[in-house]
């Protein structure tokens, strides 16, 4: 199932980031293995419909738009709401830079995480079991990085907010979302004091796109 799955359609994107596409593709094919095992075996991380598209509905939006993270110069990352570690752990296979740090508030998934992040010997990656309230109150996490990412999680306006806490002046969000993006933007304004709007890239074959916003 896995095997038969697309992997030629990463390869572009993997050389775009500049990452080694042959040991790149080795690497998140056996990513994919165990989030499979541990999505049948353990506990759910994806839904069952998605095991047979791994590829198309979760590699590649997460690994698509890694140029354009890796243009941005950031060097420690975050990212709110890892669930089954995408986009952050493709990512940091592709060496997109040299440190993340994923946040996740169920039990279940940060046992994941941590095997995964174990298993792909990603050795600048660690996983926090929190919600992103309480995380944004520790001091340590203050403008602690430079670059956030959140995919399919919170609207925009409060993963923004809670962006500004963690991100340095001058740091990068990027936020994939879907089809209400424009909806999300307009409906609060608040977010703009913080951060300014700067581009669009769309990614797949959906309406998925890549939001990137620079902290003022």
């Amino acid at each position: 199932m896995i095997a038969r799955q697309p992997w030629d359609d990463l390869i572009p994107h993997i050389l775009k980031a500049g990452a080694s596409a042959e040991e790149s593709i080795a690497r998140l094919r056996r990513f994919a293995e165990l989030l499979v095992q541990w999505n049948r075996r353990v506990s759910n991380l994806i839904s069952r419909n998605d095991e047979n598209r791994i590829v198309a509905r979760h590699l590649l939006e997460s690994v698509e738009p890694a140029h354009w993270l890796k243009a941005s110069g950031a060097d420690r990352w975050i990212d709110l709401g890892s669930g089954g570690g995408f986009p952050a752990i493709p990512l940091a296979m592709l060496g997109i830079g040299s440190s993340w740090t994923l946040v996740e508030s169920r039990h279940t998934k940060t046992l994941f995480l941590r095997k995964a992040i174990q298993e792909m010997e990603l050795a600048g990656s660690n996983v926090i079991l929190e919600r992103v309230e309480a995380l944004v109150e520790l001091p340590e996490h203050a403008g602690a990085y430079d670059g956030f990412t959140s995919r399919a999680t919170l609207t925009l306006a409060p993963t923004l907010a809670y962006a500004s806490r963690l991100v340095r002046t001058g740091g990068t969000a990027f936020l994939w979302k879907g089809s209400k993006r424009e909806e999300e933007m307009s409906a609060a304004s608040a977010w703009r004091e913080l951060w300014d709007f700067d581009g669009l890239l769309g990614i797949g074959s959906g309406k998925t796109v890549v939001a990137r916003f620079k902290r003022k």
